[in-house]
This record gives C-alpha cells, sequence and structure tokens, in this order.
C-alpha cells in the first residue's frame, strides 16, 4: 500500500493531508470488524468544496470516513480510493480510512471568521453511520459541533445506527435546519443480500424512517439505486414505495443506477457472477457513459412519482434539501479551513 497521494512534504506545491507519521493502521479480531483494516488518520482539512462542475444541490461536504464496510457493488465512490493508490473493489469495502480528529477540526473550521455557515451535507460520498462509526464515534462530536454553531446540515444514510444519535439530532432540530434522508432503492430480500452485502436490510432501513419521524424528525428517502431489470418492474417500484409510505416518509425521490468508473468494474464483475444473461443489456442501455439514457431515467421517475401520489407522499421538492450522492471525492486540499476558510456561496438545488 503506499500514500503518496495522502501525504506530501511540506514543500510540495500541494499542502499535505496530515503528516507522513500520522498514520496508525489497526485490526480488531471481533466478528463485526473480521477482514477489515482500520487506518486512522489526523487530517488537516474538513469540510470540502463540492467541484464547480458538480449537478449537486449542495457545496459544502464532510466525510469522516474513506471507504465503506457497507460492500454495496454499485457504489460511485469506490473510484475515490484509487485516488490514494487503494483498491476500489475488496479494498474499498475493507480498508477504511478514518479522520480521528474530524469533531475537532470541524469545531474549529466552523469558528472561522471566514465561514458563513452555509449548509453541510453528509453520508453522500461514504456512508457516515457504516459499522466503523460503532467504534470510533465520530459522529456525536460531528453534531455537536454543528449545533453549537447552529450550522444547517443534512444526513443522507443507510445505517441504523444513526438513532444512537437521535436525541443530539432533535436538540440540533430546535436551532438550525437539518434534514434527513435514508437510502432504499429496493425491498427485495435476495437482492439486497448480494447487492448490499454489509448493510442493514431495507425493512431495518425504513424502520429507521418510521423511528424518526415518530420523534418529530422529518425523513424523506432517497429510492437509490433503482437496478435496471433487477429492481425496475412496475410491481418492484410500487412495493417499494408501498413500503417507503407506510414507514411514514416525507418524501421519496428516485435515483437510477450510474456506473462511474471505478463502481462499473466492480458492477459487472459481480454481474457476470450473479447475472451473466444481463451483461449485454446492460452493455446497451450504459452505452453512452455512467448514466442511463434520459428516457429510461424519466420512465422511472414518472413512475415512482405516480405511485408515490397513490400511496399519498410526495417527491422532493424545492425549499428543502435533498440528498443526493456527490460527485466521488478527491483528496481534500486544506484551502478552506481554519486558517483560510472558504469565501461565503450559495447553496444551489436542483
Amino acid at each position: 500500500m503506499r500514500w503518496d497521494n495522502l501525504t506530501r512534504d511540506d514543500t510540495s506545491a500541494t499542502p499535505a493531508l496530515f503528516a507522513a507519521d500520522a498514520v496508525t493502521t489497526r485490526t480488531f479480531d471481533t466478528p463485526e470488524f473480521r477482514g477489515i483494516t482500520f487506518h486512522e488518520i489526523r487530517a488537516r482539512s474538513i469540510i470540502n468544496r463540492v467541484p464547480g462542475a458538480s449537478r449537486m444541490p449542495f457545496e459544502w461536504t464532510v466525510n469522516p470516513y474513506r471507504g465503506c464496510t457497507h460492500a454495496c457493488v454499485y457504489c460511485f465512490a469506490r473510484k475515490t480510493h484509487s485516488y490514494l493508490d487503494l483498491d476500489t473493489g475488496i479494498g474499498f469495502d475493507s480498508q477504511i480510512v478514518v479522520k480521528t480528529n474530524a469533531p475537532e477540526l470541524l469545531r474549529r473550521e466552523l469558528a472561522s471568521r471566514r465561514w458563513a455557515g452555509e449548509h453541510i451535507a453528509m453520508g453522500t460520498n461514504v456512508d457516515c453511520y457504516q459499522r466503523a462509526e460503532g467504534r470510533y464515534q465520530l459522529m456525536p462530536g460531528i453534531l455537536t459541533a454543528l449545533m453549537e454553531r447552529a450550522n444547517p446540515f443534512s444526513i443522507l444514510t443507510k445505517g441504523t445506527l444513526i438513532l444512537r444519535d437521535l436525541e443530539l439530532l432533535r436538540r440540533a432540530s430546535r436551532v438550525t435546519d437539518i434534514g434527513v434522508s435514508v437510502s432504499v432503492g429496493f425491498t427485495d430480500g435476495e437482492l439486497w443480500r448480494t447487492v448490499e452485502p454489509g448493510t442493514p436490510s431495507p425493512e431495518r432501513r425504513l424502520d429507521v424512517v418510521r423511528t424518526l419521524s415518530s420523534h418529530g424528525i422529518p425523513c424523506g428517502v432517497l429510492m437509490a439505486p433503482v437496478i435496471p431489470f433487477l429492481g425496475d418492474s412496475p410491481e418492484q417500484l410500487r412495493a417499494t414505495v408501498r413500503a417507503i409510505a407506510q414507514a411514514g416518509a416525507t418524501s421519496v425521490t428516485p435515483l437510477v443506477l450510474h456506473l462511474r468508473p471505478g463502481a462499473r468494474e466492480w458492477f459487472t464483475t459481480w454481474l457476470t457472477h450473479h447475472h451473466p444473461r444481463l451483461l449485454r443489456r446492460y452493455d446497451a442501455l450504459y452505452e453512452g457513459g455512467s448514466y442511463a439514457p434520459k428516457w429510461y431515467q424519466r420512465r422511472i421517475t414518472g413512475m415512482v412519482h405516480d405511485f408515490a401520489a397513490e400511496y399519498g407522499i410526495g417527491p422532493y421538492t424545492a425549499g428543502t434539501h435533498r440528498n443526493v450522492p456527490e460527485e466521488p471525492e478527491e483528496p481534500e486540499e486544506p484551502d478552506a479551513r481554519a486558517d483560510s476558510p472558504p469565501a461565503p456561496a450559495q447553496l444551489s438545488l436542483l
């Protein structure tokens, strides 16, 4: 393993992300972490600016982890491991970078005179409530720092661990705008076990929606990804929307599977093993690039919106924070932090 993209000499043209001697590698011989390696670092920046060309409806993110034990075979963030010279397949699932100083660093950056209190999105690159959070417990400190500054934020997760921080979320909602979304692309149990093997089941995620809603925290569902030919039939879409509505979600927003470099290769390997008959159909559907064609996206969106109306919930609407996965995060540069924080920027919504 090489860390050349993470640690650089201080004389380099690009500032180091952390000191070369600041990496501690650990493994834990417990069932939930067996086979997982954690690389603990002390990051030099934590608030990241989304690239200007991005289509995302937010401009700033906080990501306390890199890599994800959810092991979703389609995860677009897999390419981020290649920036660190780490494997984008099994390595992405099992080599987890932990920014152990994330809460204290965030507190410092939020206190900067040049930070104007813009909305911060979390969980849009890798899940901030993946299994590693159960051990490192970074999110309580992060939420507390945001709450102390009344800084608006949103969270997107597949993890049930967010319920551990329920009281913090309730307290934060009293002083600032918060948004919580849970990702549930389908309710098919067999599909879940193979395509999202490290995640809580869709039913448990919908229990999160139900619990948050019952405690006064509105929760939307990002219906993502809708997987072509495996989870996109009208019957499957209807069943998923019905379950989402019954869980008390405030909205449902569909997002069709996209296959960017890094994720595409790993997903194709999975497809070859589990559904080889679909390889040609995927080649045809995604021959134009990383995204399914517009006609297909419009068809899926139309059906989901029709079913949502039938069950009494709506799609995302302007004026609320929409949690959509961000573009793959490249190594952060500390240009927007404590000593030289970012200039104010207007949050844009899709």
